[in-house]
């Protein structure tokens, strides 16, 4: 396990379990936080022999969002500061999004309690959401007089569609698991007991085919409604050709025709 003070990073037969820390807090997010996340998915990222990553909450709660004490800090700054320090924090956050949603290999967010506002959106930037029975999703800001700043509105809309995703964002209000597995939010659902047992064994599944494969075939997917369709085939093309030179596609192909000659 590697020691942070607010989330604990475990390594397991090449998957990696992050968990937020904060129970007394509902692991909102602060600032210091946020810092150890950007740390550990830069390390995750970055480490070969890490396969899959799962990405859960400590104590009842997924993720409660956004600090409201760190807000308040926000408010008290001069008038003149408030935009600029708000920008700057800003660049944190989508660096942090970005770093998780383009993460090299697969990754699931194992829902284990509530998730509101930055809670449900950085779990919608996971691959996939396994969602505890006891789990619900709210786009809370509203309710701050925000909208959604941790990739929420980009990734709302792509799983439940646009009017939904407005209703979502406009009233705030909760969405308990099983209504989210109906629209399209949680992927799977699991029993709160088995629920990081089910999140580990599918990413020990999902994990299993080429590093190389996934990751170049993760990009391109993440960019495919953005992109007209020749992009995504030049793009196709491009990975295929890195795909052909590695190391598990030869000994795949190898393989086969050796149990093929053998037969």
């Amino acid at each position: 396990m590697d020691h942070y003070s607010l989330i604990e990073l475990k390594i397991e037969s090449g998957i990696a379990l992050l968990a937020f820390n904060r129970p007394d807090k509902r692991n909102a997010i602060s600032d210091d936080m946020r810092t150890e996340f950007i740390d550990a998915l830069e390390r995750v990222a970055s480490d070969k022999a890490i396969r899959a990553l799962v990405l859960t909450g400590n104590g009842k709660g997924f993720c409660a969002g956004g600090d409201v004490a760190g807000m308040q800090r926000r408010m008290e700054a001069p008038q003149g500061e408030v935009a600029f320090n708000g920008w700057s924090r800003q660049q944190r956050v989508h660096h942090t999004v970005k770093l998780l949603h383009t993460m090299p290999k697969p990754t699931i967010a194992a829902v284990n309690g509530a998730a509101a506002g930055l809670g449900a959106d950085t779990a919608l930037c996971c691959d996939f959401v396994l969602a505890s029975e006891a789990a619900s999703f709210s786009w809370s800001y509203i309710h701050r007089g925000l909208i959604p700043d941790g990739g929420g509105m980009y990734f709302l809309p792509r799983r439940v569609g646009l009017s939904m995703a407005k209703e979502l964002v406009f009233t705030g209000r909760k969405v308990p698991a099983q209504e989210a597995k109906a629209l399209g939010i949680a992927d799977r659902l699991s029993t709160p007991e088995a629920l990081l047992d089910d999140a580990l064994s599918w990413a020990a599944e999902l994990s299993q085919g080429s590093a190389t494969a996934i990751a170049l075939g993760k990009s391109i997917m993440n960019q495919s409604f953005e992109l007209p369709a020749d992009q995504v085939f030049a793009q196709g093309s491009q990975a295929q050709g890195i795909c052909y030179t590695s190391t598990a596609h030869r000994e795949s192909v190898l393989a086969f025709l050796n149990k093929t000659s053998q037969a």
